[in-house]
């Protein structure tokens, strides 16, 4: 059995894109959720990896896509969910968290083989990243309190394939690292 990690995706953001309006009811319930799960896993040395859209900055850095979601109008989301001194950070270019980028190497070397996604959207970048996840071989919890969506009732078809067509375990945030 390896280990498993805590993957934060695009939570790192500024709220500045065509859908967030639909988006931020339900990123303002999933962080102090996912702000809980950051804890509790780093309190059990659980690795914690963000994989983040670079938002078409593609010149910046991990610090750079930081900075200015924390000088943005909605820094009250991006606070409590800082990155530490020991989390792992991957810019990534579209909605998979693997899509061309280190993400499946570096959980590799790290023996990591399990994974809890948190983030947004469901309906897209989490979606797309668990099946991803499973062609791979990873296992994969997605704590359905630890997701924001823009439509509802997509999210919820997406949890349900991601339950019944990859295998993914959906529960509640507070199953995990208890």
């Amino acid at each position: 059995m390896g280990k498993t990690a805590l993957i934060v995706i695009d939570m790192i953001n500024t709220y500045d894109h065509p859908d967030a309006d639909q988006l931020l009811p339900s990123a303002e319930t999933v962080v102090p959720v996912i702000s809980g799960l950051l804890e509790r896993a780093r309190r059990q040395d659980a690795p914690v990896i963000y994989v983040n859209d670079n938002f078409g900055e593609w010149r910046s850095h991990h610090g750079e896509l930081l900075d200015k979601a924390l000088a943005g109008q909605h820094a009250r989301l991006v606070e409590p969910l800082v990155p530490d001194e020991s989390s792992l950070f991957v810019v990534k270019a579209r909605h998979s968290i693997f899509f061309e980028t280190p993400l499946s190497y570096l959980l590799t070397q790290q023996g990591i083989d399990q994974l809890v996604l948190v983030g947004q959207v469901t309906e897209q970048c989490v979606l797309y990243s668990s099946l991803d996840a499973h062609i791979r071989h990873f296992q994969v919890t997605v704590p359905r309190d630890a997701v924001a969506h823009i439509h509802e009732d997509l999210a919820d078809a997406a949890l349900r394939m991601m339950e019944r067509n990859m295998g993914a375990r959906v529960c509640d945030s507070g199953e995990l690292w208890t």
